[in-house]
């Protein structure tokens, strides 16, 4: 179970993803986490990934499999240890990441952490190779 303290502390990032959740067909709550799934409207404005986190707050354009949920559910966790600070950290790994030689998703040490590299079948950025949709 979550502590009230843990949804507190990210709840500055998870008020972004309440903002967005309207736009998704379904929403139901799994594990302390508001998933919302089904938009097509991001593809057409170009995003490329499957899922992204808010805070408390999974947006996904599809239903979600368990493996990506779980992957969702670390990001959950970070946001809970790193709270208002994640995405500004996230981003830093990125670039870090870039400016190293590496690629800005695929060697972020956040998505590291959440296993990114065991997730099979699923496309990742500058992946030409594969079909499916990004992981976020």
């Amino acid at each position: 179970m979550r502590s009230p303290l843990s949804y507190l502390w990210a709840a500055p990032w998870s008020a972004v993803g309440l903002i967005a959740s309207p736009f998704f067909r379904w929403r139901r709550f799994e594990r302390g986490v508001l998933v919302c799934e089904g938009a097509g409207w991001p593809g057409r404005l170009g995003w490329r990934y499957r899922a992204i986190t808010f805070g408390h707050v999974v947006l996904s354009v599809d239903a979600l499999d368990e493996a990506t949920l779980r992957h969702e559910l670390v990001h959950v966790a970070q946001y809970e240890k790193w709270g208002p600070l994640f995405v500004p950290l996230y981003l830093l790994a990125s670039a870090r990441a870039a400016l190293g030689g590496g690629h800005h998703y695929r060697d972020n040490h956040f998505e590291h952490a959440a296993g990114l590299p065991a997730l099979r079948g699923a496309a990742l950025p500058g992946d030409q190779s594969r079909r499916g949709k990004k992981l976020g």
